[in-house]
Order: structure tokens, then C-alpha cells, then sequence
């Protein structure tokens, strides 16, 4: 996540509460997803930016996880996401999520 997300994200979990706030993300690779959860959830771990020791703890999901996949229109799912589904490992995505919530409680 660069360093101008990072402070908007700061920037609307301060004006709105962390408990307002959730993070979806789209990366292509589990690793940079988790990376971009773990920055929003405990602290930017390349300790480069503006979340750099800040536990902002929001709640932070893939756009490809079952859980909202039930809160989309189906239609425009598939023609936003779908394509791109079907090269994702949305297993290996869903487990880092997993992951890195768990490490948040």
C-alpha cells in the first residue's frame, strides 16, 4: 500500500472511527493482499509510511472472499471480478486474510 494510501486510510479511520471503516482489497497475489491488511490492521510493516507503528485494527477483506462475494450483485461481479477470478488463487488469498484478522484479535 504507498504512503498516500496509507494516510488516507489513517485520515478516515481518525474523522470516521475504526469501527466505520472497512478495507476492501483486490491485490493479485495473497502475499500483497496480506501485506496491504496487515498495514491497515497492525501497522505498515515495511515501516516506511504514515501507518508505520499505528494499530489502526480495521476490519480488511479480498474482494474475492465468500463472505462478500453474498453481498454483491451477481451480474456486476461477474463482470467486474469474474474474469480476473478464475486466474486468482482465491484460496491462498481468503487464507492470508484469514491469517492476518486472526493476528488483529
Amino acid at each position: 500500500m504507498d504512503l498516500e494510501n496509507q494516510k488516507r486510510v489513517k485520515e478516515f479511520a481518525e474523522k470516521y472511527g475504526a469501527e466505520n471503516i472497512v478495507v476492501l482489497l483486490g491485490a493479485a497475489e495473497a502475499e500483497a493482499a496480506g501485506l496491504a491488511a496487515e498495514t491497515v490492521t497492525l501497522g505498515d510493516p515495511t515501516f516506511a509510511g504514515p501507518l508505520t507503528g499505528v494499530s489502526l485494527k480495521l476490519a480488511a477483506y479480498h474482494v474475492c472472499e465468500e463472505v462478500l462475494k453474498e453481498e454483491y450483485d451477481a451480474n456486476i461481479y461477474e463482470e467486474q471480478v469474474g474474469m480476473m477470478e478464475m486466474v486468482l488463487d482465491v484460496d491462498a488469498i481468503t487464507e492470508e486474510m484469514n491469517n492476518i484478522r486472526e493476528q488483529c484479535q
